[in-house]
C-alpha cells in the first residue's frame, strides 16, 4: 500500500505517508475483504488490490478525523494536523482519497466503483452531521446513523466489494453486507465503551473525550436513560455539554454505571447477527477466521 500511495509524490507528503502508515492499526476492513474474497474463490491479486484501497480510504478519514476533532494524538503517537498546518493537513487527506479512487478503478467494475463512492458519500456526510447536528444531543437514531456512517458503512463495503469482485449473485452479495453491517456496528459500540474504560495507552486519547467533545455514544445514552433526574444528564440534554468538570463527572458515573455492560450486550447482539450471516457458507479456513475476527472485535482491549 505505501508503494501505491507514494508514486510520484512530493517529499513531504513521502514523509508524511510514511508516517501515516507507520502508525500501524488493525487493518480490520482490508482483512474482510481477503477472507470475504478468499472464501468465495475471488482473484487474490484483485482483493489485494481492493484491500489496500479500503485500507487508503479509511487512512484519508482518521487524517479528516484528527483535524476535525483537534486531536493531537492517535494510536499514541502524534497526528498528521499535530506538525502540519490544516491546509497540509486537508490535501494530504484528499491525495489518500484520490488514490483510494485510482486503486479501486483499476479492478475495473463499474458497479463496485459506484459503491466505492457512495460510501465516501456516506462518511463526509456522517462526518458533517457530526460536526453540525449531534453535540449534545441524546437520541438512539442520532447515534446509530453517526455511527454506521462514520464506522459501519466502510465495514458494510469491505465485505460487500469482495462478493462483488467474487462475482457472486445479489443474494450471497446482500449477505456478506449484512456481516460487514453487523460488525461494523458492533466495532463502533466497543470503541465507545472503550472510549469510557479502556486503557488510555491502547485507547491513544484521554477517555472520556467523545463526551467531554458533546459527543453522547451508547453508554452515555445508556446511563441517560436509566437515571434521567441525574443533574449532569440534565445539563447535557439542555446542550451545556461545554461544562468541563460537569462532563468529567458525568463520565465517572457512566464508568461506574451498568451502562457499560448494556452497551456491551448491544455490540455482542450484532456480532451474533454476523455469525448468522456466516452459516450459509460452507466450512473452510477464510469462513472460520471471519468468525473468530468478529469474535476478537468484541472482546478486544475490555
Amino acid at each position: 500500500m505505501r508503494a501505491q500511495a507514494e508514486t510520484g509524490t512530493h517529499l513531504d507528503l513521502r514523509l508524511a505517508l510514511d508516517q501515516l502508515l507507520a502508525a500501524g492499526g488493525k487493518r480490520v476492513r482490508p482483512t474482510i475483504v481477503l477472507l470475504a474474497g478468499g472464501m468465495l474463490g475471488a482473484d487474490p491479486d484483485k482483493l489485494v488490490t481492493l484491500g489496500a484501497a479500503v485500507e487508503m480510504l479509511h487512512t484519508a478519514t482518521l487524517v479528516h478525523d484528527d483535524l476535525i476533532d483537534r486531536a493531537l494524538l492517535r494510536r499514541g503517537m502524534p497526528t498528521l494536523n499535530a506538525k502540519w498546518s490544516p491546509a497540509a493537513t486537508v490535501l494530504t487527506g484528499d491525495f489518500l482519497f484520490a488514490r483510494a479512487a485510482q486503486l479501486a478503478s483499476d479492478i475495473d467494475n463499474v458497479a463496485l466503483m459506484k459503491k466505492f463512492a457512495e460510501t465516501l458519500g456516506i462518511i463526509v456526510n456522517g462526518e458533517l452531521t457530526q460536526l453540525f447536528a449531534a453535540r449534545g444531543v441524546i437520541s438512539r437514531e442520532n447515534y446509530y446513523e453517526r455511527i454506521f456512517a462514520k464506522t459501519a458503512s466502510l465495514f458494510e463495503m469491505s465485505a460487500l466489494s469482495a462478493s462483488m469482485v467474487s462475482g457472486e449473485d445479489e443474494a450471497t452479495q446482500d449477505t456478506l453486507r449484512i456481516y460487514g453491517y453487523e460488525v461494523g456496528m458492533a466495532f463502533q459500540i466497543v470503541d465507545d465503551v472503550l472510549d469510557f474504560c479502556g486503557d488510555q495507552d491502547t485507547v491513544g486519547k484521554p477517555l472520556g473525550s467523545d463526551l467531554l467533545q458533546g459527543l453522547v455514544t451508547l453508554p452515555a445514552i445508556f446511563y441517560a436513560e436509566q437515571y434521567p433526574a441525574d443533574p449532569d444528564v440534565k445539563l447535557l440534554r439542555q446542550g451545556n455539554w461545554q461544562d468541563r468538570e460537569c462532563m468529567l463527572r458525568l463520565v465517572a458515573s457512566i464508568r461506574s454505571s451498568d451502562a457499560i455492560q448494556a452497551s456491551l450486550d448491544e455490540a455482542a447482539a450484532h456480532i451474533e447477527r454476523a455469525l448468522e450471516a456466516l452459516e450459509p457458507f460452507p466450512i473452510s479456513v477464510e469462513r472460520e477466521a471471519l468468525i473468530d475476527l468478529a469474535r476478537y472485535i468484541l472482546d478486544r482491549n475490555i
